[in-house]
């Protein structure tokens, strides 16, 4: 590699290699591959400076890798460190930001789950990755005021986040993709509606039921809508047996499920699952016969994890595990966040990888106004009570009201 190609430069060479701008982020490390030397790169400063991608001049008497072999040294590559890729070569550059990288993960199983969240108070989004070893501050949403202060629902479609809310014009979605760390707008669902269900499959992105407004009115729905990544579009399922709003949903045994909820009727205690081979909605009569009914209460909590299904009861903080063949909750002890605080409402409830991700204001630590996360690796046949495991969020002060959570997969 000659002098020239080195990412960055002496000043002589730096005129032809960077470009401003005015992103203010925290600072990041680009590392030269091959002197693996280290270059400053500061996004704290109005202007700072970043290298255009180049492609590496090798000399002729090393052997060079097929880009086949490439591409699959590059998708073991830790998801959050991309931004390196970046800076190597504009072939390096294309594969993360068309996607490719990310279809390759996929065709090969290899994939990472990152915690996408919203806390109280904060503008912008965080994303902890590599289980929490590192996390990072999402782009600011350029959305209205009315968006930014208002409730908002969130769920994950491959590397998309769709956060949908109402702006001053109504009901949106802003997309965040995660290839280009971008937000786009759109695309609005076919029905736009809030207080819905939702859940991840694979790249697919499941919403049910809800409220929708439509000519001044406000209706109950049962209407299902699939989002998918690579044509960003949503496709209209079958209605599900029952209107409802303030419902859960979770993918559970290759079966998109809805549980819980609120119709005009008042509390709907039961659940529903869709099966896409017959492409019918199946009713789960007194699924939530047990639980305890408060007024204003959150959307039920619920987690899947190896294809069993977990809830937190809010009234109590029990953790429990759904027993399918009696259609009846066995309960495994306490988790260590406050979800009565608020009804429920403010607690992050996910399944993560293998294990159980709770995130809010802990039961242990000394109150300090600041989110607690908390992981275990749950036994449902087990008597013994679960094993909680208390992460180190790199002493980030946020918020212990989580107001969006999901978990994206890629």
């Amino acid at each position: 590699m000659s002098k020239g190609k080195m990412l960055v430069t002496q000043e002589s060479d730096e005129q032809n290699n960077e470009e401003e701008v005015t992103n203010n982020q925290k600072s990041i490390v680009v590392y030269n591959n091959r002197y693996q030397t280290e270059y400053w790169v500061n996004f704290n400063s109005p202007k700072s400076t970043v290298v255009k991608p180049q492609d590496a001049d090798y000399s002729t008497d090393i052997p060079s890798l097929s880009y086949e072999l490439e591409n699959l040294i590059l998708a073991r590559f830790p998801r959050s460190e991309y931004w390196k890729l970046l800076s190597v070569s504009k072939r390096f550059s294309a594969l993360v930001k068309t996607g490719e990288l990310f279809k390759l993960r996929r065709d090969i199983r290899f994939n990472e789950p990152s915690v996408l969240m919203l806390a109280s108070g904060e503008n912008c989004w965080w994303a902890f990755d590599q289980g929490f070893g590192s996390l990072r501050r999402l782009p600011v949403l350029p959305s209205d005021i009315c968006f930014t202060s208002g409730d908002k629902e969130s769920v994950c479609a491959g590397t998309h986040l769709l956060v949908s809310g109402r702006e001053i014009e109504g009901l949106t979605i802003w997309r965040y993709e995660f290839a280009v760390n971008k937000w786009f707008k759109g695309p609005s669902m076919i029905y736009p509606r809030c207080l819905f269900a939702s859940a991840t499959c694979g790249t697919s992105a499941y919403v049910a039921g809800g409220i929708v407004v439509a000519g001044g009115t406000q209706s109950v729905h049962n209407t299902v809508e699939k989002y998918d990544p690579e044509t960003r579009s949503w496709t209209l399922l079958p209605r599900m047996t029952k209107p409802r709003k303030l419902c859960s949903g979770c993918y559970m045994n290759n079966m998109f499920y809805v549980i819980g909820g609120r119709n005009d009727d008042g509390e709907l205690t039961c659940g529903e699952f869709f099966d896409p081979e017959m492409n019918q909605w199946n009713l789960i009569p007194d699924m939530l016969k047990d639980n305890p009914v408060l007024s204003c209460h959150s959307p039920p909590l619920i987690a899947v994890v190896n294809n069993e299904l977990y809830s937190i009861e809010a009234s109590s903080n029990q953790l429990k595990v759904y027993l399918k063949k009696s259609n009846s909750w066995k309960q495994l002890g306490l988790v260590p966040v406050r979800a009565d605080y608020n009804r429920g409402w403010g607690v992050a409830f996910k399944s993560f990888g293998d294990k159980l991700l709770v995130i809010g204001a802990s039961t242990v630590l000394p109150s300090r106004g600041s989110m607690a996360i908390y992981t275990c690796s749950p036994e449902p046949e087990s008597e013994n009570l679960p094993e909680w495991e208390l992460l180190d969020n790199g002493n980030i002060q946020l918020s212990h009201f989580i107001m969006n959570c999901c978990v994206m997969v890629a």
